[in-house]
């Protein structure tokens, strides 16, 4: 996929799809607040929108400078929240995370950069971290793997327990924690 991408590729706000596997993505968290998170591959900032109620830091990033620019325009005034123009998996942010969010990015790497990735994702989350993966599960033009493929290594080489797995004709959603339970204990408990 090109790094410039047409503002019509990017017009997640207003279709269906894209509102509805947002609002499943932010079901899907385990816990009410993260410390912090990483989403690469922000592109416009829509999830990252909802990600931001979610912790304390928000570091986003995407190959194009164009959606750089619109997600820095959606974020504004989130002090909390970074977004920085960087690719994957070269450029990766410095510190711990307790939540890393792939969301339709996996299948635009080839195996041997998503396999970077998951190693970097690994290295990165702290003792409870978890990473939320979610990808289309038609092929792609131009994408070097598919949906399935994506989850296929996550679950193969992250070695992490899997809280959800939901899938659906269209995509997969799954969830992985470092920890058998991705309940925060310090959390009231009902």
């Amino acid at each position: 996929m090109s790094e410039e991408q047409p503002q019509s590729q990017w017009a997640l706000r207003k279709r269906w799809y894209g509102q509805r596997k947002r609002d499943l993505i932010l079901a899907t968290l385990q816990r009410q607040r993260y410390t912090r998170i990483f989403e690469p591959a922000c592109a416009t900032g829509e999830l990252s929108l909802g990600l931001a109620t979610h912790c304390e830091e928000l570091v986003c990033t995407d190959a194009s400078a164009t959606a750089v620019a619109l997600a820095r325009q959606r974020l504004n005034g989130h002090d909390h929240v970074q977004v920085q123009q960087g690719r994957l998996p070269g450029d990766w942010p410095e510190g711990e995370f307790d939540l890393i969010v792939l969301s339709e990015v996996g299948y635009c790497l080839g195996q041997d950069d998503l396999l970077q990735v998951i190693e970097r994702a690994v290295n990165s989350l702290t003792s409870n971290g978890a990473l939320l993966a979610c990808h289309w599960l038609h092929p792609i033009k131009g994408c070097p793997l598919d949906g399935r493929q994506v989850h296929f290594l996550l679950e193969h080489f992250l070695h992490f327990h899997r809280a959800v797995s939901h899938e659906e004709a269209d995509f997969i959603l799954e969830y992985w924690c470092r920890q058998p339970s991705p309940i925060d204990l310090d959390e009231e408990v009902p």
